[in-house]
């Protein structure tokens, strides 16, 4: 940067915020950076949470788990489904959480309890607690002493005899012991199978596995007794069901033949109705009747035709039938019909219807077929006849048949009745036949009782505690303590508001860095108070010899890093103010104690020793900490030389070995018009008469914090110089300072870090800041010369 052309009024401008840059991103350097810092503080953490993991797992007493599995057997299931009235299947998880269930019960625990005295075995009543739950409970103690008094008496006892009470009280301790159990045994399903493990944990291993042993028993029996408490209640149920269907059926066989006597309802041995089966009869009788008159009066039809067409063609129409008794008469004569017939026709063909016995012939022919018609009339009669005693008879059959149809009518409308009672009847029976079926594999299952569950993993003595676990309790404790440690070190960052690098000068209050001025000595000086000591009582610790020793670092050790930092600061306002002849420059500070005295009194001694002509001005009128570490006693000084209009050569002080020219300051008592001094128009005659004899005139100036007499002084300062404590000057004080002062602000040539503990520095310096390279600086900081710095510490 050139700073020639960077006017005093044209500084670099203040950032708009005093935050951390807003990066979207995690700065994962910056954290690193944090780790390193606070390290020893996480470790610290991580000690003190090893260190009380020790304690707890001193303190605490060791757990035992005594562990047992039960398996719901559904093999078990099927065999007493095949026998038992009441069937039950578990094949669902929420069957299997109800045996869960059954196994956290109270019932269950009074069994323990009960058959292991339990509420009599102090080991189970009153284990033996860790340090932490013995403080718990005492704090529980003392809490509930002041919230209920000690006088107060358990409502309901104040009558109570002594034997009543003893009574109560084991009740109540019974009841206690029932419910710790039940809290404290553990019932839980192994994955997605049909297996239960129950466990138990206890300071005694023979206890948990006495207890664990003792609830898996109890389970197996109470499943059994479940099982035959079921069975037995169905068949004491089904025994008076059994009485009362043995009745009802009974009575409803006893209504169907009672209502089959009164409607004359009999049957045959094929349980058919007599009526219906008259009616079946007579149907086919008068089917066969029907079919004789048909038979009859086809026949009658058929001669009466016959008859009717005459005797000419009586013989050709002629049908006789085989089964007539004059059927061998009509054949005989229609023989001997056509045999006359035949000689006619030969006798008329040979002699002529004349010939007499041509005459003879067609008499006897004519004779003939009289006869065959006479027969012919007599069989038509007796074909009327048998036709009209067919009609006759199938009449009779209808009239039989209507009155048979009649009277199986009635009969069907009570066979319905009838038909209800017997399925009523038949129902009856069949319900009693199943419930007398169930009542017999009630009984039969009553002698044999089978639970649905059985113990696949029976409880063993454990060989080692299960708790507490020394490295889950230690890994746990180094998590924690580390935990509490990032806390820790996460407030500490949280609250640095302090300059640590230049990058705070630059980012956070936009000045320019001029470097590092190290605790002098390199490290942690001797002499060095806490830091709960005020800063005037440090100072005032030192002796004489020390306090002039630290004004004389750059001169004593000028190849030490504190002199370098000058240098570079020389650098920086001879660039600034290159066209200036002689340059008035302020050493200011924000807060008292940050060391602007010493800086003023090495940069001075610094120019003072190039050559230059320096002067050096007290300007702390109010606390002339430079004059006194100077070790200068004079009854005259700035003020005096000031007021009296005197220039400095009536007032000040020249060092034999550098030349350097010094103002002293002279405390006269309350005087609190410094400001009014430092602007006044003597104050600038005097700076005006300094400047035709000295290069540089160096002013201490008090801080701006407290006064506001480097405010005054400001119009006559060419620039200032920023001097601030390394980890202690507050950066928003700085930046509110600046804020509220732009006229100083934009004076400032830069800032320089003061005290700094180089040994730290690093842990605060980006990845590639020069802050982590200061130990390879070293080979260019003469080792005699920092000998000399610490000497002169």
């Amino acid at each position: 940067m050139n700073y020639a052309n960077f006017p005093l009024d044209k500084r670099m401008p203040l950032p708009s915020t005093d935050q951390e840059k807003g990066e979207d991103f995690i700065d994962v350097e910056r954290l690193l950076g944090m780790a390193a810092r606070q390290a020893k503080v996480v470790a610290v953490c991580a000690i003190i949470g090893l260190f009380l993991g020790v304690i707890y797992l001193q303190t605490t007493p060791k757990q035992y788990t005594s562990f047992a599995a039960v398996l719901i057997d559904e093999g078990l299931n099927k065999v007493v489904d095949d026998i038992s009235a009441a069937s039950v299947t578990m094949q669902n998880d929420a069957a299997l959480l109800s045996q869960i269930e059954i196994l956290n019960s109270a019932r269950l625990a009074s069994v323990v309890v009960d058959k292991l005295k339990l509420d009599q075995n102090q080991d189970f009543m009153n284990p033996p607690q860790s340090a932490l739950a013995q403080g718990v409970g005492f704090l529980r103690g003392v809490f509930g002493f002041f919230r209920s008094g000690s006088d107060d008496v358990i409502p309901g006892m104040e009558n109570v005899d002594a034997a009543t009470r003893a009574a109560m009280i084991k009740t109540a301790t019974h009841d206690y012991a029932v419910l710790k159990l039940q809290n404290e045994i553990q019932a839980q399903r192994n994955g997605r199978s049909y297996v239960i493990s129950i466990a138990y944990q206890s300071t005694n291993p023979e206890l948990a596995t006495a207890i664990t042993k003792a609830y898996s028993d109890a389970y197996l029996a109470d499943q059994l007794n479940a099982s035959f408490d079921a069975t037995e209640r169905a068949a004491v149920w089904l025994q008076g069901r059994l009485t009362e269907l043995r009745e009802s059926s009974q009575a409803a066989s006893l209504a169907v033949e009672k209502f089959r006597a009164e409607h004359g309802l009999s049957a045959n041995s094929e349980g058919q109705l007599l009526s219906d089966k008259q009616l079946s009869d007579l149907n086919a009788q008068l089917i066969v009747a029907q079919a004789d008159t048909a038979r009859a009066s086809a026949r009658y039809q058929q001669y009466k035709a016959i008859v009717d067409s005459g005797s000419e063609s009586a013989f050709n129409d002629s049908a006789i039938a085989s089964d007539q008794p004059s059927s061998s008469v009509i054949i005989a004569l229609k023989t001997r019909y056509l045999a006359v017939t035949k000689r006619l026709q030969d006798i008329e063909a040979n002699f002529g219807k004349d010939h007499p016995q041509a005459v003879a012939l067609a008499k006897e022919k004519a004779d003939v077929s009289a006869q065959i018609f006479g027969q012919l009339k007599q069989l038509t009669e007796s074909y009327r006849n048998d036709y009209e005693v067919a009609q006759a008879r199938e009449t009779a059959l209808r009239e039989k048949i209507a009155t048979a149809a009649g009277k199986s009518s009635i009969d069907n409308q009570s066979q319905v009745k009838l038909k209800e009672l017997d399925q009523q009847a038949q129902a009856l029976t069949t319900l009693y036949q199943t419930f007398l079926s169930r009542y017999e594999e009630a009984s039969q299952q009553q002698t044999f009782p089978v639970g649905k569950v059985r113990i696949i993993s029976d409880a063993t003595m454990p060989l080692s505690a299960s708790s507490p676990r020394t490295l889950r309790v230690l890994a746990l404790s180094l998590v924690l303590g580390l935990m509490l440690g990032a806390g820790c070190g996460g407030l500490n960052e949280f609250n640095e508001r302090f300059f640590r690098t230049g990058e705070d000068v630059r980012d956070r209050v936009g000045l320019k860095f001029l470097g590092y001025l190290p605790t002098i000595g390199g490290g942690k000086v001797k002499d060095e108070k806490p830091d709960d000591v005020p800063v005037d009582a440090k100072v005032a610790s030192l002796s004489a010899a020390e306090k002039r020793a630290r004004m004389r670092v750059s001169i004593d050790a000028p190849a030490s890093m504190f002199a370098e930092t000058l240098r570079n600061a020389k650098i920086a306002f001879d660039v600034v103010m290159e066209d200036q002849g002689s340059r008035v420059i302020g050493v200011i500070s924000v807060l008292p104690g940050e060391g602007k005295s010493t800086v003023a009194a090495n940069l001075a001694g610094l120019l003072a020793a190039n050559g230059a002509k320096t002067l050096l001005i007290d300007g702390d009128l109010r606390n002339p900490g430079l004059s006194r570490s100077l070790g200068m006693e004079t009854e005259q000084g700035l003020m005096e030389a000031v007021v009296n209009g005197q220039t400095w050569q009536s007032v000040g002080k020249v060092d034999r070995q550098t030349k350097l020219a010094i103002i002293p300051a002279v405390l006269r008592g309350q005087f609190s018009h410094t400001s009014e001094l430092l602007g006044s128009a003597g104050m600038r005659r005097f700076i005006e008469n300094a400047k035709e004899t000295f290069e540089y005139i160096i002013v201490d100036l008090p801080p701006l914090g407290p006064v506001v007499d480097a405010k005054a002084f400001a119009p006559l300062v060419d620039g200032f110089v920023l001097v601030t404590e390394w980890g202690r000057t507050p950066r928003a004080m700085v930046r509110s300072m600046l804020e509220s002062e732009p006229y100083i602000a934009n004076k400032i040539v830069g800032a320089v870090l003061n005290k700094v503990n180089l040994k730290k520095l690093a842990k605060y310096g980006s990845l590639g800041g020069s802050e982590k390279f200061f130990d390879r600086y070293s080979t260019y900081y003469l080792e005699k010369s920092e000998q000399r710095t610490k000497q002169a510490a």
